[in-house]
Parts: C-alpha cells; structure tokens; sequence
C-alpha cells in the first residue's frame, strides 16, 4: 500500500506539532515538518512530496515567496496557513498558486479533511504521461488526454494545477454549458460552496492565462456574465 508524505512549513513548532498529531487520523501518512520556506525547498529537492501545509509569516523565506518558488517547477497541492483571514489575502495566495486557504486557528477536523481532498486530488490526477488516445478531448489546438492528465496546446504540455486540470475537464466535457461558480466550486473541491466566488475567478483566472492566447478575447472558456463559465461547443 502507497504511503504518502505531507510537508509542514511552519515556523512556530507547536503549530507543526499540532498538526502532525491532527493528520495521523489519515492512513498511510508520512509527515516532514520544516520552520522556513529555504527548509521546504531543500526537502523538495530530496524528497516526493504529495501535499504541502505552508505558512505565509515565516523568516529567511516567507510562504507567498516559496510558494512562487515552488510554482516554477511543481504542481503540488498547496494549502496557504494564515492568522489572517481576509478576503484580499485569500486572494493573493491563490494568485500565486496556492490551491487552497486555512486561517489560523483552524479546526483540525477542516484541515484533515481539506488534506484528504488536495491528496485524493493529486494521487488522482499524478504521475502525467505524454501519451495521447482516440479517447482524448479535443478543443481546437487543446487537447485533453484523460487517461494521463496530460493537457496540450498546439503541442505542447500545459502546466495545470490539479484543480485547474479538473475545472478544465469539467467545462471540456460539456461544451455549451453554464457553470456557475457555485457548482463548479462544489464539484471540483467535492464540498458545499459558501462565498467562493472569488476562489473559482481566482483559478479560472489563472487556468485561462496558462491556455489562452489572449485572455481578452478567449478561445476556449468564455465568462457569462452574471450566470458563470462554460467552453462553446
């Protein structure tokens, strides 16, 4: 059975060690805890890593600067820990690449569970190959490659975070439909939506950078104004 690791960026050790103690609930868990974003980048390096937990006030190299870091060359989950739980903030770390948003103090069982969901995610969609099927999704030069995740354009690999693979796959796989942003939260994150707006445009805003030309005049997923997204037909 497949063991997976978790890496806690963390400079207050007892936030690491509360953490740790929360996710042994989830089988098959291996914890590595570092105090800094240089310490995370370092164990990156050496280390398969399947779901990050990353702070954002930190010393030497703070969370939003090692989260862009780690966005050059990884599509990790990674979950963004703050004390500060504003709207604009929650925004920045998902600009930056984050996937998902918890302030501090947090309950465990919200954190267990969001872990469980960036994990499914990612065991899910990982290990991408560049094969291509009769069986793929194809949107013009986009191609979506179901059975390896892996998403072209005119070509060549696409980058995709696995949430922005799966708002991808679920407006590709029905063409001319409205989503809202509501249920694309709810089907995507697989939890109820509650003021998520932001999180979705955050991510559509995103995904359509990585695969349109010009965001100004998309190709591929088109804003209905005041109703949601969807992919023509």
């Amino acid at each position: 059975m497949n063991s997976y690791n978790v890496l806690v960026v963390d400079d207050e050790i007892e936030i690491r060690d509360a953490i740790e103690i929360y996710l042994r609930s989830i089988e098959n868990i291996n914890i590595i805890k570092v105090a800094d974003g240089l310490d995370a980048l370092q164990v990156l390096e050496n280390n398969e890593v399947h779901v990050i937990i990353l702070d954002i006030m930190m010393p030497r190299l703070d969370g939003v600067r090692t989260c862009i870091k780690i966005r050059e060359k990884k599509n990790i989950p990674i979950i963004m820990l703050s004390a500060k739980g504003e709207d604009s903030d929650k925004i920045i770390g998902l600009n930056i690449g984050a996937d998902d948003y918890i302030t501090k103090p947090f309950n465990p069982l919200e954190l267990v569970a969001r872990v469980k969901s960036q994990l499914r995610r990612y065991v899910d969609l990982g290990n991408f190959t560049k094969t291509v099927n009769d069986g793929d999704t194809v949107i013009g030069e986009l191609i979506i490659n179901k059975d390896s995740h892996v998403v072209t354009l005119e070509g060549s690999e696409v980058k995709l975070t696995p949430i922005e693979y799966k708002i991808l796959l679920l407006l590709a796989k029905s063409r001319g439909r409205v989503f809202s942003s509501q249920e694309i939260y709810e089907r995507v994150w697989d939890e109820p939506a509650f003021k998520t707006e932001n999180t979705v445009s955050v991510h559509i805003r995103r995904l359509r950078k990585k695969i349109e030309i010009n965001t100004k005049e998309p190709r591929y997923i088109r804003v209905v104004w005041g109703v949601g997204y969807k992919i023509e037909k």
